[in-house]
């Protein structure tokens, strides 16, 4: 894994042109791929949610579980060959956020339940 500044990424492979063209290669393909999954996992996700039949309900939870599992294979195979980049967060950004919603905890009706 290589960080430059504050990106997180794999090499790209060498199997990408230089000079992007108006056709689809391998990335273009697995990222119209991955953002139908995205697509997919959502719409199910409200599908389940508003099912009114026990089986129907449990049918998409299964549906979604596959379509998740799709998704983050592809993600997996993107990162690998250096076609997906995230980028690190400041220490001090994280910090931030965890004490922001720790305060928050103290209005939980029922107590905290952060560490």
């Amino acid at each position: 894994m290589n960080q430059n500044s504050k990106q997180i990424k794999n090499q790209q492979s060498g199997t990408l042109p230089q000079v992007k063209g108006p056709d689809m290669n391998d990335r273009d393909r697995v990222n119209d791929v991955l953002a139908m999954e995205k697509y997919l996992c959502s719409n199910t996700t409200i599908a389940a949610w508003e099912a009114s039949h026990q089986q129907l309900h449990q049918d998409l939870i299964a549906i979604y579980n596959e379509t998740q599992a799709c998704h983050r294979e592809l993600f997996n195979l993107m990162f690998q060959k250096g076609w997906y980049k995230l980028e690190a967060e400041e220490q001090q950004h994280l910090d931030q956020a965890y004490q922001q919603f720790s305060n928050y905890s103290t209005q939980f009706p029922y107590g905290s339940t952060l560490q």
